[in-house]
């Protein structure tokens, strides 16, 4: 990926910083715009759930659940009619705050999502996002590196708070920068090679995949211990990020295309020399090896709120129609390269009662062919009971957020 250009409504001027190097002047130049609303025309996609806009979202990461899809199915849910993914927001908002320091990579690390309501068709939303916070790191991807954190909150414009999001991306070298220090982030791989019957075998359980759909799944029948059927992505590939990119994001954070980049270039030297001349954006690691491999990934690889998205879909297959995903965090610890198939997988740590919710806690996490795990996570489901019925909406923000791990059967 490339730097996000997202600029501050009220801040200092940036002053020039050397290209691609983490200097303490840069740093306090980018926390400079600590606290300040930022421009996001680069980082929103949609701006109305339109049916269009849902179906290219569910299909470019691969959800077939049909109260997506389908408006003769959602007609008798108990929404009336189509609504979109939890994680659809992020077409909204890409969640990805990465404010100046020039030249310096910028990888998705992950995000902390609360949701209070579901998102409709037809509604509008008008994100507003904040430069929260930024921190200095040491490790093996590099001598020092920054992790920013934004914060967006997704309004519809009668004032309804539909969702919250912290998300956290880590600035690294990249390039000869990375190099230079002596630093590899990820080896370089080629793509997994499968045998026919692998192949096989991660077709089948793709096919068997089901969503709950509209046989409720009741607070009372869960129980703590439960595993969550597995969701499968993969073999990742090209196909897979282009259709991606056409539902959440198109080109837009990297400045665009044709003449859109020519200007963004003008005003954001943020681009790379390719060996034949050429200025072309980082984002193109999402798609190109070498280019991957340059960045320190190990290949072409995924997007960061890609893979969460299908780790919402993990939770949405299992809590059905009448189920609310209320919380939803995930850590990056890995790339998912092409050719790697990702597994996302969960299980019930808790349950509790909280005023009139019936809250069930997951814990998640996401593994590749190889066993190696790229993502850990958490979330909170609202379910539907017996004696009272479904979740009311919307839930209140003032809710209370901590996982107890407490079993209130």
């Amino acid at each position: 990926m490339e730097q996000e250009q997202s600029q501050a409504t009220q801040a200092q001027p940036a002053v020039a910083q050397p290209w691609g190097e983490l200097t303490d002047a840069a740093i306090a130049d980018a926390a400079s715009l600590l606290g300040t609303q930022l421009r996001r025309d680069r980082m929103q996609w949609v701006t109305q759930a339109t049916r269009d806009a849902i179906a290219h979202f569910v299909e470019g990461i691969g959800d077939r659940n049909p109260l997506y899809r389908d408006p003769a199915y959602a007609s008798k849910t108990r929404w009336g009619g189509l609504i979109a993914p939890p994680m659809f927001l992020f077409a909204f908002d890409n969640t990805i705050v990465a404010p100046r320091l020039p030249g310096l990579q910028w990888i998705y690390a992950g995000v902390d999502w609360t949701f209070y309501d579901v998102v409709r068709l037809g509604d509008e939303i008008r994100p507003v996002t904040t430069f929260h916070a930024q921190d200095l790191k040491t490790g093996r991807f590099s001598n020092r590196w920054l992790l920013q954190t934004g914060y967006t909150r997704y309004q519809r414009p009668d004032g309804l708070l539909i969702a919250e999001a912290y998300g956290r991306n880590a600035r690294t070298p990249r390039g000869a920068a990375l190099k230079k220090e002596g630093k590899v982030k990820y080896e370089r791989r080629p793509p997994h090679r499968y045998a026919a019957q692998e192949i096989e075998a991660i077709e089948n359980e793709i096919l068997r995949e089901t969503p709950r759909g509209a046989v409720p799944r009741y607070f009372e029948d869960v129980k703590v211990g439960e595993q969550l059927p597995a969701v499968v992505k993969g073999p990742l590939n090209s196909n897979d990020m282009v259709a991606f990119y056409a539902g959440a994001m198109g080109a837009r954070p990297y400045g665009g295309a044709h003449a859109d980049a020519v200007h963004y270039r003008q005003r954001h030297a943020d681009y790379d020399i390719s060996d034949s001349g050429v200025k072309q954006s980082p984002g193109r690691g999402h798609l190109e090896a070498d280019v991957g491999g340059d960045i320190g990934m190990g290949g072409a690889y995924d997007s960061g709120f890609q893979r969460v998205s299908w780790g919402g879909n993990l939770v949405t297959h299992w809590m059905g129609d009448e189920g609310v995903l209320h919380k939803f965090s995930a850590t990056l610890k890995r790339p998912n390269l092409f050719g790697d198939t990702l597994w996302w997988r969960g299980s019930v740590v808790g349950k509790r009662v909280v005023g009139d919710y019936k809250l069930v806690d997951l814990e998640l996490h996401a593994d590749n062919q190889r066993g190696e795990v790229t993502t850990v996570g958490t979330a909170t489901v609202a379910l539907p009971t017996r004696a009272s019925g479904l979740v009311p909406l919307p839930i209140p923000r003032d809710l209370g957020g901590a996982v107890t791990r407490e079993d209130a059967q």
